[in-house]
């Protein structure tokens, strides 16, 4: 998508808050709140200098986020279990894990006996090595986007909405934290990290395909690839990076990339961050 007017972004913005808060905020401006969330937003938007307020809001409900998730665990906690994890092997192909048990065990073991043995000598470690990665991946990224949602540049949605998980410079972006894709040139990412995100984008899988402006935070040992998984806990290393960035960059068309997929051509605006040691 282009560079969005103000507006735009101020309907996004209050568009990414559950109606029980956007019934606060309206209330705090001293607006009526009663209504559903697209009769609030039409009253809201037009308001004179609400922006300050209303970022200040949306920061406001996602620390209290934070503070409910740290009530569960702490950062410090959640990372120490994160080092437990030695291995990152994902056993099943992401994604495939039925096609996997139908395809090598329900549709080609005949025998009880046989079906339970082999489930226990092989898929139980199979699905093992899913959960952990998946698992991993998870909360790694949640530390990674809570950092990065604290940044004063940054606005996070506080509901789900497609294609955007926070605003940049006033722009909305959808925050993917990845590891270098395989076979891709090392050195051609660092030096040219614009030809990554036109990659990205022209390779991402039909089923999920998007033309969101992406903020691209990318994971690389230069020395040892397949270690990459390993960087992303090391956050001392990782939120010192993400500050460097977001406290210099700024977005503008320079950012805009333009890409093909399915015989038509996109223009999306994009960042790409690469974390390397």
């Amino acid at each position: 998508m282009p560079l969005l007017s103000n507006k735009e972004v101020r309907n996004l913005k209050l568009s990414s808050i559950p109606l029980a808060k956007l019934k606060e905020f309206a209330v705090l401006l001293h607006q009526d709140k009663h209504g559903n969330g697209t009769d609030i937003t039409k009253r809201l938007i037009n308001l004179q200098n609400i922006d300050t307020s209303l970022d200040a809001f949306i920061k406001e409900q996602y620390n209290e986020r934070i503070k409910e998730r740290r009530n569960l665990i702490s950062d410090k906690d959640l990372i120490k279990e994160l080092l437990k994890v030695k291995d990152f092997s994902w056993g099943v192909v992401q994604g495939q894990l039925d096609q996997k048990i139908q395809a090598e065990y329900v549709r080609k073991i005949f025998k009880y006996d046989d079906l339970i043995n082999g489930v226990k000598a092989k898929l139980h470690n199979d699905v093992t090595s899913y959960v952990i990665c998946t698992w991993y991946n998870h909360w790694t990224t949640v530390l990674i986007e809570e950092h990065i949602s604290r940044h004063p540049k940054v606005i996070p949605t506080i509901k789900n909405i497609k294609g955007i998980d926070i605003f940049v410079d006033n722009q909305p972006f959808d925050l993917k934290i990845t590891y270098l894709p395989r076979n891709y040139d090392p050195k051609d990412v660092v030096k040219n990290p614009k030809n990554l995100a036109v990659w990205m984008y022209e390779n991402q899988g039909a089923q999920r395909f998007g033309a969101d402006n992406r903020l691209f935070v990318v994971l690389l040992d230069t020395q040892n690839p397949q270690y990459s998984w390993k960087l992303k806990r090391n956050f001392e290393l990782v939120f010192s990076e993400i500050d460097k960035f977001f406290n210099k960059e700024t977005v503008s068309t320079a950012d805009e990339v333009v890409f093909s997929f399915a015989k038509k051509t996109y223009t999306a605006v994009s960042k790409v961050l690469v974390i390397s040691v």
